[in-house]
């Protein structure tokens, strides 16, 4: 059975070897014809005209003609392209299978046929030429048609679309490729009705018979003049400045925003129209991001041992990331929580798998655990940004914020200084200055914590940082005297690094704004008048890391963020991006501030100075002078009151040590 079926499927002809066989034919009429008409032609169409020497002639030669037609067409495959959709590759084939045909016919009659057939007449000369005009326009045409037609249709059924209106911005080679891509897609429903430009040589001219008609000052203009309701950006080169000024206008209007993915995409045909990325909301934040000469930083990680606490996080895995790419001798990341540190392990080792990479799970809060760590791996760089960050969860939970924040800087820290590490960088944030809240006041502490090492590292009196753990015995006696005696010129310098709110982290005002958009709203806005700083993740990396390669011991490192932008504009922005009105077709509600929450954060205490580094985008805060014997007999207290779970307690106790702090609201 199953023979008969293949045998049946054998007889039966596919679609292709139908349409090749009528070209056959039509190539014979075609190719034979073609030059009988140069024949009519020539005699005024009138048949009765033509000489018979002539007529004689192209009889005789025509079968061998047009075998030989045939043979050619066929080495050169011209019965097996899918002419739907040929294009120059075709064209050139045809071209040059005519062109040998037509060589041979002249060659064929004038010295071939005259040799065996003395009594020949020489025919004409114009015969030849219209002969062969007229075969490759009827052997091109039958195979271009097809092509041509199902254009046409396609122009049709643009013309009659209801879908999408599309204005480009860019008239260069990324928007031509764009607007084929367009014109093509069978899937996508949208016509591209006019570019923008801003070179005035390309005005009132045309791209695929689609109008360029003015730079961005006429942005607005034609899209009520043509009804758009999209634009692409197809300008990827542009400066940073030229894409805001022009989303900026972009976002007055109700038109849904997409951009392309990167320079030369299109043109290489690496995405299609499906693939188009929504306008990145940071281009609207109002400053240009902060580029760094990360070439020392990256000297100064290679070959050595680097430790990232908190390397699951949004922070700690960028930080990962890029210290595996700069050739570390080990990397080690360490996180309490397994899931999104087993998916960076996974990340790192598939793309550096000679990386010597080191994945442990614990708290920061173990201080048996972080002493382990450290004498057993002795990282030369730690970066510390494993923390409690979120700011209502912590309201709710301030021993916790305590426990994790401050006690898990203060092992790690002393961990570092035991295992005579180089530098230990403090993840830091705006919060801390004037914190309302019991996460900011938990990271100035932390910063305080920071100071308070430096010191007494610089005037010999680390026996002290040793006699805090072991006297209180929190965990029990990690250490004994003889250990104590051993931590004589440490050398670890300590810096943190502050920086406002991160887009794209985890928990970012961002991700959730899009999240309420797909769901058809409501935005909420806590106040209308809440403001942030706000920087990149890379942004925050770079910083982390340059602070890093400047720090001496003891600097709190601050990023010029620019201008504090308000919430409820991005809001607005993201909706008006993802086209639609705000207010109108997502609403946007207040829900009032949150418990610590502020309207505004500030990136330095007024009693902290400036000074500048090597980079004209990061500064130094000058830091304030508070009694770290003081502090360290508090810290004590507090670590008490926090593992005793006494939360109006802690607060009283908080407000007494950092005496920037007022909270928003008390319990």
């Amino acid at each position: 059975m199953i023979k008969r079926e293949n045998k049946a499927k054998a007889k039966s002809l596919q679609h292709w070897q139908i349409i090749a066989g009528f070209l056959v034919v039509y190539d014979i009429f075609a190719t034979s014809g073609s030059y009988f008409a140069a024949l009519l032609l020539r005699s005024d169409l009138r048949i009765n005209a033509i000489p018979g020497t002539y007529f004689n002639a192209w009889l005789r030669l025509m079968p061998v003609y047009v075998i030989f037609c045939i043979v050619i067409f066929v080495l050169f495959n011209l019965y097996r392209s899918i002419w739907r959709f040929a294009s120059y590759a075709e064209l050139l084939r045809v071209t040059e299978a005519n062109l040998i045909t037509m060589v041979f016919h002249f060659v064929a009659v004038t010295i071939v046929i005259r040799h065996l057939s003395p009594s020949y007449t020489r025919m004409p000369f114009s015969y030849y030429v219209m002969g062969a005009v007229f075969q490759l326009i009827l052997v091109l045409g039958i195979r271009f048609a097809y092509r041509f037609v199902e254009l046409l249709t396609k122009a049709s059924e643009a013309s009659k679309k209801n879908g999408d209106r599309i204005m480009i911005i860019g008239a260069g080679e990324n928007g031509s490729a764009l607007i084929r891509d367009v014109n093509k897609s069978r899937e996508y429903n949208g016509k591209v009705v006019c570019f923008i430009d801003d070179n005035p040589n390309k005005w009132n001219r045309y791209i695929e018979g689609v109008p360029v008609v003015g730079d961005r000052n006429d942005i607005l203009l034609n899209v009520k003049k043509y009804n758009v309701n999209k634009i692409y950006l197809a300008i990827p080169s542009a400066t940073r400045q030229a894409r805001r000024d022009i989303l900026n206008i972009c976002k007055e209007t109700d038109c849904e925003l997409k951009n392309i993915p990167g320079m030369y995409q299109f043109v290489n045909d690496e995405v299609t129209v499906n693939d188009l990325k929504d306008v990145d909301i940071e281009d609207l934040l109002g400053r240009d991001p902060v580029r760094m000469n990360m070439s020392e930083v990256f000297d100064g990680i290679r070959n050595k041992v680097v430790l990232v606490t908190g390397g699951g996080g949004s922070i700690g895995s960028e930080l990962c990331r890029q210290v595996a790419a700069h050739g570390p001798k080990q990397l080690i990341i360490f996180d309490v929580y397994e899931n999104t540190t087993y998916e960076i392990q996974l990340e790192l080792r598939e793309k550096y798998p000679s990386l010597d990479l080191v994945v442990l799970i614990g708290s920061v809060r173990d201080s048996r655990k972080m002493y382990e760590v450290f004498s057993t791996y002795h990282p030369d760089i730690v970066y510390h940004a494993a923390a409690h960050k979120h700011v209502p969860l912590m309201e709710n939970s301030p021993c916790e914020a305590i426990k994790n924040n401050v006690l898990g800087t203060y092992n790690t820290a002393y961990a570092a200084m035991a295992s005579r590490c180089e530098k230990f960088i403090l993840i830091s944030t705006d919060k801390a200055v004037n914190p309302t809240n019991i996460m900011g006041a938990s990271k100035r502490m932390c910063e305080m914590v920071i100071q308070c090492f430096d010191e007494k590292i610089r005037s010999g009196r680390q026996q002290d940082l040793f006699r805090l753990l072991d006297r209180q015995g929190w965990y029990g006696s990690l250490y004994d005297e003889e250990e104590a005696s051993n931590l004589k010129n440490i050398c670890t310098e300590f810096a943190a690094v502050r920086f406002g709110n991160v887009l794209g982290s985890h928990g970012s005002v961002i991700p959730i704004f899009k999240k309420q958009i797909e769901h058809g709203g409501p935005v909420t806005v806590t106040h209308p008048d809440i403001i942030r700083y706000f920087m990149t993740i890379p942004e925050a990396v770079s910083l982390v890391m340059l602070a890093g390669t400047y720090a001496t011991g003891g600097e709190i490192f601050v990023l010029d963020m620019g201008d504090p932008v308000k919430i409820v504009d991005l809001a607005n922005n993201l909706i008006r991006l993802s086209g639609l009105k705000p207010d109108v077709d997502i609403k946007i509600e207040y829900t009032g501030l949150r418990e610590g929450e502020k309207l505004f954060e500030e990136k330095l205490m007024s009693e902290e100075g400036l000074s500048k580094t090597a980079s004209d985008r990061i500064f130094i805060g000058k830091p304030v002078a508070f009694d770290k014997d003081e502090f360290l007999n508090k810290l004590m207290a507090l670590m008490d009151t926090a593992f005793a779970n006494e939360e109006k307690k802690l607060l009283l106790q908080v407000e007494d040590i950092v005496t920037t702090y007022h909270p928003a609201r008390k319990n």
